[in-house]
C-alpha cells in the first residue's frame, strides 16, 4: 500500500530561465515551419549564453523560408519574454543558425511508403499521468509552482516599476495527509530583480502572488517562506547561466510525481513520439480520471523507430481504480489510434501551437479554440464508461 502521509516537492522555472528561453526559441522555430508546411520535420536545439543565440538541428520544410526569417522569429521570442539587458538583449545578441536538412536514413523510417504507414520518429517510452489533486487533474505541487511564476510574469510585463526581471524559479513543498495535499510546508521563490531592491523588498513583491495561487489557509510558516535565499539576483538569464533546449523535462510534465520517459518536447515536430505520444498519454490518463474510473492514473506507451503502432500500452491506477486495468488498456487501444499519424489527427497537432507550451508546463492548461493544448480535452468520458462499465 502506498504511503498516505508524506511531504512532496516540485519546482518550476519561468519563461526567462535560460533553459526555457531555449525551449521557447526552439518551439518558435517549430511553429514557423509548421505554419509554412503542416508536415514539416523539425528537430531544433537552441543554446543561449551571454548575448549569444545558437541554433542547431535538422529540418525539412516544403514551404519557402525567407533569408533571416528564422532569426527574426527567434529574436521576437526573446523580446516577448522581456530580455533587454546589457548581457542578453533580443536585438543585440549574436545569432548563429546551424539548422540543416533532415537525415535521409531517418526520413526513410518515418515516411509512409506504399503499404507502410508512417512510423514513429524514434524509439522510446512515454508516460501520461492524471490525479484528482487539482481541478485540472494535475499534481498540486507542480501546478501551484507554475501558477506563482505565471502570475509574477504577468505582473512584470504589466508593471515594469515592480522591478522584477524575467529569470525566476519556484519550489512548492506540500504536506499530504491521507493521500491528499492539505497545506504548504515551505515555499521557495528566486527571482531576478532590478538593481537597488533589497531582499526584503523582493520578498514583499513576491508574497501576494504566492498567496493568490495557494488555497486559502495553505501558506507555509514565515520561517519556511524563502525568497531569493542568496540575497541578490540581478545578473540572470542566459547572461548568468548557459541555457539549452530540453533540460527542464520534469518541470514540463508532472514535477516528479509521475515517471518520465526521458525525451524532451520542445523543438520537435509531432512525428517525434517523445512529444506526441507524451501528449496522447496525458490525454488518455486525464480522460480515465475525469470519467471517474480512477483517482490517479499513469499510462505508458512504447515505440520503435519506423514502426507505426505502439509496442505496448500499460495502465496503472495505483490502487484507486474502479475497473480492471487490463480492460482499460484494451478500451483505450480500441478508442484511439495510437500510431503517430493517428495521434496527430486525433489531437490536431499539425498546427503552429507549440511556442505557448514552452513555459509553465505542457499539461494542466485549458484547451484553446485554435487547437492549442488539445490533449487536455476530456471528450472520451462517455465512450470509456460504455466500454468498461
Amino acid at each position: 500500500m502506498s504511503r498516505q502521509n508524506y511531504i512532496f516537492t516540485s519546482e518550476s522555472v519561468s519563461e526567462g530561465h535560460p533553459d526555457k528561453v531555449c525551449d521557447r526559441i526552439s518551439d518558435t522555430v517549430v511553429d514557423l515551419l509548421i505554419s509554412k508546411d503542416p508536415y514539416a520535420r523539425i528537430a531544433c536545439e537552441t543554446l543561449t549564453t551571454t548575448n549569444r543565440i545558437v541554433l542547431a538541428g535538422e529540418i525539412r520544410c516544403a514551404g519557402d523560408i525567407a533569408d533571416g526569417e528564422i532569426e527574426q522569429a527567434a529574436r521576437a521570442a526573446v523580446r516577448d519574454i522581456g530580455y533587454e539587458q546589457d548581457g542578453f538583449h533580443w536585438k543585440n545578441a549574436n545569432f548563429e543558425n546551424h539548422l540543416h536538412a533532415q537525415s535521409a536514413d531517418i526520413a526513410i523510417g518515418v515516411d509512409a511508403q506504399g503499404n507502410k504507414d508512417e512510423g514513429a520518429g524514434d524509439q522510446g517510452i512515454m508516460f501520461g499521468y492524471a490525479t484528482r489533486e487539482t481541478d485540472v487533474l494535475m499534481p498540486a505541487p507542480i501546478q501551484y509552482a507554475h501558477g506563482i511564476l505565471q502570475k509574477m510574469a504577468h505582473a512584470r510585463k504589466a508593471d515594469k516599476s515592480l522591478g522584477l526581471e524575467p529569470d525566476a524559479k519556484s519550489q512548492v513543498t506540500l504536506v499530504y495527509e491521507n493521500g491528499v495535499p492539505v497545506r504548504a510546508a515551505s515555499i521557495v521563490v528566486s527571482t531576478q530583480h532590478r538593481e537597488g531592491l533589497t531582499p526584503a523588498d523582493v520578498r514583499e513583491i513576491v508574497r501576494p502572488y504566492v498567496l493568490d495561487v495557494l488555497p486559502e489557509g495553505w501558506m507555509c510558516p514565515e520561517e519556511a517562506f524563502h525568497v531569493n535565499p542568496t540575497g541578490n539576483f540581478v545578473i540572470g538569464g542566459p547572461d548568468g547561466d548557459c541555457g539549452l533546449t530540453g533540460r527542464k523535462i520534469i518541470v514540463d510534465t508532472y514535477g516528479g510525481a509521475a515517471p518520465h520517459g526521458g525525451g524532451a518536447f520542445s523543438g520537435k515536430d509531432p512525428t517525434k513520439v517523445d512529444r506526441s505520444a507524451a501528449y496522447i498519454s496525458r490525454y488518455l490518463a486525464k480522460n480515465v480520471v475525469a470519467a471517474g474510473l480512477a483517482d490517479r492514473c499513469t499510462i505508458q506507451l512504447s515505440y520503435a523507430i519506423g514502426v507505426s503502432q505502439p509496442l505496448s500500452i500499460y495502465v496503472d491506477t495505483h490502487g484507486t481504480g474502479r475497473c480492471d486495468e487490463a480492460a482499460l488498456e484494451k478500451a483505450l487501444a480500441d478508442l484511439v489510434d495510437l500510431s503517430p499519424r493517428g495521434i496527430r489527427e486525433r489531437l490536431g497537432l499539425n498546427k503552429p501551437i507549440y511556442a505557448r507550451t514552452a513555459a509553465y508546463g505542457h499539461f494542466g492548461r485549458d484547451p484553446q479554440n485554435d487547437g492549442g493544448f488539445s490533449w487536455e480535452k476530456t471528450d472520451l468520458i462517455d465512450d470509456l464508461k460504455s466500454l468498461v462499465g
